[in-house]
């Protein structure tokens, strides 16, 4: 991308899928890939109302951590879309390795053009992905529609309460999820806008400060085994990394960014 340039839609998307399945995030941030981890991900299943029997879509499913965790929690059947060709190879892997290949199924998909019918899930998630999405409504719109009248969508996202340092306003600010998030306000318009009701939102910006503080900490660790030659940081920048895990700490704590849970009902 050209310096100064905004990044276009494609170049987004790409770094995203990119970025997300490779072995540098994994280190950074662990499979489940958004703060909180299952802990968060079973909370919102219980907003949810998941139960045996619910059919679900998880929209940038990832490695498909969250996909099994509530295939196993609440015995529904679960389908996870990613853009990340690998992604979804390794989230089949997984499924198959613990028995849950039954119960789950993933395939690459935008979640701009879901490839399902009308009303076809229960209950839609979305983790720490919708702030990437270049045209959010288009997204919120295909969740409606692939969940039936009276299903639910659940999301949990970052949020900012101001406007936010430059430093978080890059394409790498994207690729970590920051330079696009929205006001709490802005996320609930765009949902309403694709006929989704009823929005409850719970604030848990301490997951976010955890998160960032061990992303800060597993970066040092990184530099020192690297100097060591104990550890291969092909492929990352590592002081962009820092940049961007201290500029985005800072403004946590000064109440610039958050996280929530919001769930909505469809109809």
């Amino acid at each position: 991308m050209t310096a100064g340039r905004a990044p276009t839609d494609h170049e987004i998307k790409a770094c995203c899928a990119s970025a997300y399945s490779s072995d540098w995030a994994r280190f950074l941030i662990s499979d489940s890939m958004h703060p909180g981890g299952v802990g968060l991900t079973e909370r919102l299943g219980d907003l949810l109302h998941l139960r045996s029997g619910s059919r679900v879509l998880d929209v940038a499913a990832g490695r498909g951590t969250s996909a099994l965790a509530l295939a196993r929690r609440f015995g529904c059947h679960v389908v996870g879309v990613d853009l990340s060709p690998s992604n979804v190879l390794t989230a089949r892997k997984r499924a198959a390795y613990i028995g849950l290949a039954r119960s789950t199924s993933f395939e690459v998909a935008d979640a701009e053009t879901l490839p399902f019918t009308t009303g076809e899930f229960d209950a839609v998630i979305c983790e720490c992905a919708f702030c990437t999405f270049p045209d959010k409504r288009l997204a919120a719109a295909e969740m409606a529609r692939v969940t039936r009248p009276g299903g639910r969508l659940g999301l949990s996202d970052l949020v900012r309460r101001t406007e936010l340092p430059v430093e978080l306003q890059t394409l790498a600010g994207w690729v970590a999820c920051i330079a696009d998030a929205r006001l709490e306000s802005e996320y609930v318009h765009v949902l309403e806008e694709a006929g989704f009701r009823q929005p409850l939102l719970e604030i848990h910006d301490n997951a976010l400060i955890r998160l960032v503080e061990d992303i800060r900490g597993r970066l040092l660790g990184a530099a020192l085994f690297a100097k060591l030659g104990k550890f291969d940081l092909a492929g990352a920048d590592l002081d962009q990394a820092r940049t961007i895990a201290r500029a985005a700490e800072a403004a946590v704590r000064k109440g610039q960014l958050g996280y929530v849970l919001l769930t909505a009902i469809n109809g």
